[in-house]
Parts: structure tokens; sequence; C-alpha cells
């Protein structure tokens, strides 16, 4: 019997009249809240403004969960089609089911088309951002814990966690690592703190890393050893992992996936030391659209009190 453990929250929503509130939505925002006000911060010392940021999240962050939720219906589909599937939980996203790369992939193509349009230095959002997005991540990981989802094997570790016998948990329906049935009163590898942990190590990190090393590293480099981190992490942690998920050649498609980005990412990393522009002379770019957006912006003000 074990007397240590991580206990599973006792509910995953609450009412608010009519409305239905899920936990899971509100680490979601939460997450993105965090992101945008630690962008907007390191933006700033760039050069840019928080409506800059702002204005790129109203694009990026809708691409984002979009991209999240298509990643996750594309890896697992039966859940949406075929016999024992329902389309129209495609739509449910408060069930769970966002995954990271579809939300980085059209995220990121959604900020980098609106910071085309504004002619503003993609290399440095991606640096701003980098930290944001392990904060962000960390908090949405909490969403798994009020679902009770996304869990590890059953482990006899004090930090074991312990889930409620509602019926709808993971290891309620699913099976052990052994091929058996999980017996009532099994913990499990609380997955959703360890990466929450290892994100906010590594937000710390790129932190620490820009700032001791800005001369040194081209701009987009802090985004890229973010990709580096991550995946390095999320590689052993959905080793752990115990729900379903599609296999090759053994290894969860995740795994193959945060592989394939890592080894991606590193010569990236290689490519944007070698060819990439200083993050101040990009710096100084973004300093001179801004000063221009707001004489643009004065003169409007200006053209605006003489019409009356």
């Amino acid at each position: 019997m074990n007397l240590a453990y991580i206990p599973s929250p006792s509910i995953s929503t609450f009412q608010i009249g009519p409305l239905t509130i899920h936990f899971y939505a509100i680490t979601m925002l939460l997450g993105i809240v965090a992101a945008v006000w630690i962008t907007s911060v390191r933006w700033k010392r760039y050069g840019g403004t928080f409506d800059q940021v702002l204005d790129t999240a109203l694009v990026a962050v809708p691409c984002g969960i979009v991209g999240a939720r298509l990643y996750h219906v594309v890896t697992t589909p039966e859940r949406f089609f075929g016999p024992s599937g329902d389309w129209v939980e495609i739509f449910r996203i408060w069930n769970g089911g966002l995954g990271i790369w579809g939300a980085i992939l059209l995220g990121a193509l959604g900020a980098w088309a609106w910071m085309r349009h504004k002619h503003y230095p993609m290399a440095l959002l991606a640096d701003a951002i980098a930290p944001a997005l392990l904060v962000a991540q960390a908090i949405g990981r909490l969403g798994n814990w009020f679902n009770q989802e996304l869990y590890g094997k059953p482990t006899t570790l004090p930090w074991g966690l312990k889930l409620n016998d509602t019926g709808t948990a993971i290891g309620n329906v699913e099976q052990c690592y052994d091929g058996a049935s999980c017996p009532t009163g099994t913990l499990f590898h609380p997955t959703f703190l360890y990466e929450m942990i290892w994100n906010l190590v590594g937000a710390a990190l790129l932190v620490w890393i820009g700032h001791h090393l800005a001369r040194k590293l081209k701009a987009g480099s802090l985004f890229a050893l973010y990709v580096m981190w991550y995946t390095l992490g999320r590689t052993w942690i959905e080793m752990l992992r115990i729900d379903f998920s599609h296999t090759i050649l053994g290894l969860r498609v995740n795994v193959w996936v945060s592989i394939c980005v890592f080894v991606a990412a590193a010569v990236a990393f290689i490519i944007i030391q070698k060819a990439g522009k200083p993050t101040a002379l990009l710096a100084e770019k973004l300093r001179t659209l801004t000063e221009l957006e707001a004489r643009t912006e004065r003169e409007r003000e200006e053209r605006a009190k003489r019409t009356k």
C-alpha cells in the first residue's frame, strides 16, 4: 500500500449558469496569456511593442489551435472516423487532444505570414517566444491532470499519480505495461508533472543562455535550442506513457516525431550560426520599424483632428 502519492482532481469542470467550464480549457487560456506576456516583455527589449506581439498572437494562436487539433486527428483517426468514431468529437477540444507539433507548425506559419506582412524580423520573434512556449506548455499540462489523461506506466514511487475511480480515466480501461488489467489503487508515473518540470527548467536555461551568450548566438538560435530541449524531454517522457498510440518499429509515433524534429533542429542550429543574422542587427531594424509605425500613427491622429 502506497502511503504517499499525488492525488487526481475530483472535478474537471464547473458550472456558471448554463455554461460548463472545463479546467482543460482554462489551462490552455492561461498558457496563451502567459506566452503573450513573456514574449511581449522580451520583444520590447529588442525594440518592439506589446501591440505588435498581440496582433501577431491574434493570427498565430487560432492557427496553432487548428494545427494542434489536426495533428491529433491525423495521428489518432479511429477516435473520429470509422465504426467506433465520432467526427463531431473533432470540435470538442475541451475533451483533450491537442498535438504540440501541429500547434507549432501552423502557429509558426501564421506568425511568419503576419511578420512578413509587417516586415518584422521573424528570427527575433522566434527567440522572444522560445522560453514563453515552454512556460505555456508547462501550464497546459495541468489540463491533462484535471482530465486524468496522458499519464505513464504503473509505479511504486512516492510521487505516483492516484486516479479517481470515475470510470473515465485511461487506467480504468486500458492495460498495464505487463498486459494485465490495472488493479484498483495502482499508481502511475505523473508524466504531465515530468513534462511541466522539464519545460520550466528549459525555459530558465533559455533565458540564461540568451542573457549570457546573446552576442555569440545568431538570431533564431534560441528557438532551435527550444525545439531541441523539448524534443529531448518529450522522447523519454513519451516512452513512459500508456495511453493508446500508433507505433512504428516498436516506438510510439510521437517518439519518432521527436527524434526527427530534434535532428532537424540541431541541423538548423548549425546553419543559423553560419548563415544567420546577428541579433543586434535585426533589433536595430525592429527599432526603426517601431519608430516609423509610431510616427505614422501620430500623423494619422493629427489628420483626424484637423478633419473634425
